[in-house]
């Protein structure tokens, strides 16, 4: 069950407020301070100068802490402002405090902003208090006191608006960093998977290989070293292109597309061979899509040398039609016995692939085929959005 919006206020931490004193409210002090002393000594309506003056320099000083203490400062400043009024008012003496208390406003905008939930009803309930018991003193109507109080809540939803605001932008900037991070997994993945496997297959054999032909097992290492080449430089592409994004701050472009597709099929000696075949219009297949169908044939044909039994050959087949793009990988994988039997339950790589697919607003469905083997297919449209 959700929290109600009271509860959610009442909980709300308090926001992180900057370090030391901002150079703005530096300069506020240092500006209001000469303008405190100087209307108290021209304002002739003033019956009490040094009083006045001196309650609202407690007003002034109280912005230099008003972002690491909201709540004290405005307790502190609207305290001040009070007494300043309404003790010349006990003694019979005209309304005279300083217009310069008025920061008092900036302070309930500081409540709203920095305070917690529990701190801004405290401060609130403070100043609504405050306010209607000492206007009484000052003869004020009921419709001057209604407008004190909107006067009053308004900088606080000011302040609150600001905060919520600003925790809106941090939270999307994490939401892009998340992204982020997952792009970057998908890529790891997809990038490291796929060679690795490769490797893997290699070293077997030259382990195989190595008890009866040493030179079979030389070459089969040199397509170890061969792969594992590959593997650093596509590395070494993807933090580079990371690192380019992050200093121009534009966009990070796909490294790869539906035209190195066909890099799938080169042939390292294990393992099934691997055909490609495309028909229509796909070479000018917007960037996105050619990355996301790149990607899933590279998992899938990952996916056929690691988990299927004894397959020989693994067909690739990329057609589009008008504005429909259709991926399909198919190895002819014999069925597996029970007890080695194929993934069955997604693996990070199908879910993986699924998501990139579904970002350019596809569909990727994995199974057996009717026909033997286990076929792999990705539909995407091309929308006009995205050939632009």
């Amino acid at each position: 069950m959700g929290r109600g919006p009271l509860r959610a206020l009442w909980d709300e931490p308090r926001a992180v407020a900057p370090p030391g004193t901002a150079w703005w409210d530096r300069a506020l002090v240092a500006g209001l301070v000469p303008l405190t002393v100087l209307e108290a000594g021209l304002r002739t309506d003033v019956v009490w100068p040094v009083w006045d003056a001196g309650w609202a320099l407690v007003c002034v000083a109280a912005l230099w802490w008003r972002a690491r203490h909201p709540l004290a400062m405005l307790v502190v400043a609207y305290g001040a402002q009070t007494v300043a009024g309404v003790v010349p008012a006990l003694a019979g003496e005209p309304y005279s405090v300083l217009n310069v208390t008025a920061v008092v406003l900036l302070l309930a905008y500081s409540l709203g902003r920095w305070a917690s939930g529990r701190g801004v009803v405290a401060g609130c309930v403070f100043l609504l208090g405050a306010h209607l018991g000492r206007e009484p003193q000052y003869d004020s109507s009921g419709a001057s006191m209604l407008l004190g109080v909107g006067a009053l809540m308004l900088p606080v939803a000011l302040g609150a608006l600001a905060r919520f605001w600003a925790a809106s932008q941090v939270r999307a900037r994490e939401e892009v960093r998340l992204r982020e991070r997952e792009r970057l997994a998908r890529d790891l993945h997809d990038t490291v998977a796929h060679h690795v496997s490769g490797i893997l297959m290699q070293a077997r054999a030259a382990k195989v290989r190595g008890r009866t032909d040493p030179t079979a097992a030389v070459e089969a290492m040199d397509g170890v070293e061969e792969a594992a080449t590959q593997t650093l430089e596509d590395m070494r592409s993807m933090v580079a292109v990371l690192r380019e994004g992050e200093d121009d701050g534009h966009a990070r472009t796909p490294t790869y597309g539906v035209k190195d597709i066909p890099m799938l099929a080169q042939h390292h000696g294990e393992g099934p061979q691997v055909v490609v075949h495309t028909s229509g219009d796909v070479e000018r297949l917007p960037a996105a899509i050619g990355s996301a169908l790149f990607r899933a044939a590279q998992e899938a044909v990952t996916n056929a040398r690691r988990h299927a039994v004894e397959p020989t050959v693994v067909a690739i087949d990329l057609a589009r039609d008008k504005d429909l793009v259709r991926l399909r990988v198919h190895d002819d994988g014999r069925p597996a016995a029970p007890a080695r039997g194929r993934r069955t339950t997604p693996s990070y790589g199908l879910a993986g692939m699924r998501e990139r697919v579904s970002l350019v607003g596809g569909a990727v469905q994995a199974g057996p085929d009717p026909a033997g083997g286990w076929t792999v297919e990705a539909i995407v449209p091309v929308t006009p959005s995205a050939r632009k």
